[in-house]
């Protein structure tokens, strides 16, 4: 089905004064990405995916995950599943029964403290174990339990050597714990989960990207590529062994299927093609890692509030157009004060007056807006969602062509992909620019996806034991130890 364009507002900006309309038309100007820029960004895009898998390296990870195969439907076990995002933390228990493509989950969801995201490695692993050890107390009172294997996503860029392990490459989502990058997570995470006597034993670390690839690939067999548009921003897609150079070393079968974490978030870092404004490079310099993921800070959740701020600020400062004069705007000078969310409501205000923007700017800033002011507003959050969109799918079309897919489903999962307004018909439309498609409907289509986090690790975890019985070994750090968690896995003691 052809995606519907967002309904335009012409005519709203009848009234605007001409100092408003000339800002208006100058961040048009400046958030605007066309066709043309579109391509380019994408054919950057592709080689720099290529050179992520060669030997040197590049600015995208590209990194192994040593998930290698999608599910066939008819996997079956019990697994736990722990999902690490940088808003919350999820804990779920997975059943795969004996019906093909069928699962069953209970879950519980734990509000991640900000002050973790500055604290001690300790006390992450700590409240992430206490979570833990919460869920397997409220769900299985005095129970006794057999070892339960459990796949864990990690959404961190991470190089794993093995499929249980994970060096942290860089700390994103506004984390920054010091004395953990470039370290292997996995130890203390399992010490603190033995300090508290839990009979869990971690099968698989996952990217969020991974699981959502393999999630809807248990249900969908035309899917290839796992992307997450929330928070943060990243894909995974499967690649063959023998078009990863930087593996060819270990002498794997290279038609061997291996899924690959891109760490797109990354992408441009060498600011060669990503059309910044002044706003995206305050935001990295200002950011816990300057010079990193460029890509992510322009289409990510965790920017887009802060983008938005960040002009209303400039424009209330600047000479040539005083908005919100005369008035206390000391709430909008705060830093991250404002989420994708806030942009959301803005973009849902159904009524021509904007009366429900008005509303949201008196409450949460305490700004009274006029209403030229109110349409500008309206006009820089459709500005801001709309790029996030556009960028976002020169990622997508940039997999594609690297390997040659006209056709095929991309599963798509995260806050801003399934609540921002239009963001999925505004990344359709970027879709069929890019690759020039004129077709009723589209032949690659981005659907939203079935759970990654929860039942996309469990399934890795099922297929690295299902993996192991079959004797490859491949990315396996013990593999008697794996073992032991096959028993617990087909006993479906929980």
């Amino acid at each position: 089905m052809v995606a519907r364009k967002p309904p335009s507002r012409k005519g709203s900006f009848a009234d605007v004064p001409k100092d408003l309309m000339d800002q208006i038309n100058r961040l048009e100007e400046l958030f605007s990405v066309p066709t043309q820029k579109l391509k380019e960004i994408t054919t950057h895009f592709q080689s720099e995916l290529t050179r992520g898998l060669s030997v040197e390296g590049g600015t995208i990870p590209m990194n192994p995950t040593w998930c290698m195969a999608f599910p066939d439907g008819y996997e079956t076990g019990t697994f736990l599943a722990l999902d690490m995002g940088g808003t919350n933390l999820r804990v779920c228990e997975i059943t795969l029964p004996e019906a093909k493509g069928e699962f069953e989950i209970i879950q519980s969801k734990y509000r991640m403290p900000e002050e973790l995201k500055t604290g001690t490695a300790e006390e992450l692993w700590d409240y992430v174990a206490d979570c833990l050890q919460q869920f397997i107390e409220y769900h299985h009172e005095e129970e006794k339990l057999d070892q339960l294997p459990l796949g864990f996503t990690f959404s961190y860029p991470a190089t794993q050597d093995y499929i249980d392990h994970g060096v942290l490459q860089r700390w994103t989502k506004g984390f920054d714990i010091e004395g953990v990058e470039g370290k292997d997570v996995v130890p203390p995470f399992q010490a603190a989960l033995v300090e508290r006597g839990l009979p869990i034993k971690l099968t698989a670390l996952v990217n969020d990207t991974t699981g959502t690839l393999i999630a809807s690939a248990y249900t969908d067999t035309e899917m290839r590529i796992g992307c997450i548009f929330g928070t943060g921003c990243n894909a995974a897609y499967m690649e063959n062994v023998g078009s990863i150079p930087k593996l060819s070393h270990m002498n794997l079968d290279p038609d061997m299927p291996m899924a690959i974490n891109c760490e797109w978030g990354a992408f441009d870092n060498e600011h060669k093609v990503l059309p910044r404004t002044p706003y995206d490079i305050i935001i990295d310099k200002e950011s816990p890692r300057p010079g990193q993921q460029s890509f992510e800070k322009m289409i990510a959740g965790l920017y887009l509030g802060e983008i938005f701020r960040l002009v209303l600020v400039d424009l209330h400062e600047n000479p040539d157009c005083k908005i919100f004069e005369g008035q206390d705007i000391s709430k909008l000078k705060k830093p991250y004060s404002l989420d994708a969310g806030f942009l959301a409501q803005i973009e849902e205000d159904p009524f021509e007056n904007l009366s429900e923007t008005l509303d949201l700017f008196q409450n949460k800033l305490s700004i009274a807006a006029t209403k030229p002011e109110l349409e500008l507003i309206r006009r820089l959050a459709e500005l801001i969602g709309t790029r996030a969109a556009r960028l976002s799918s020169c990622g997508v079309a940039a997999i594609c062509k690297k390997k040659g897919w006209k056709t095929c489903h991309v599963g798509a999962d995260g806050s801003v992909f399934h609540q921002y307004p239009h963001f999925k018909a505004r990344g359709a439309e970027a879709l069929r620019e890019i690759l020039d498609w004129t077709e009723k409907k589209d032949p690659i289509e981005i659907l939203p996806s079935e759970d990654g986090s929860g039942v996309g690790a469990a399934l890795i975890a099922a297929l690295t034991l299902k993996r192991v019985q079959q004797g490859n070994y491949a990315g396996i750090r013990d593999p008697q130890a794996m073992l032991q968690g096959t028993k617990a896995a087909k006993t479906g003691q929980m």
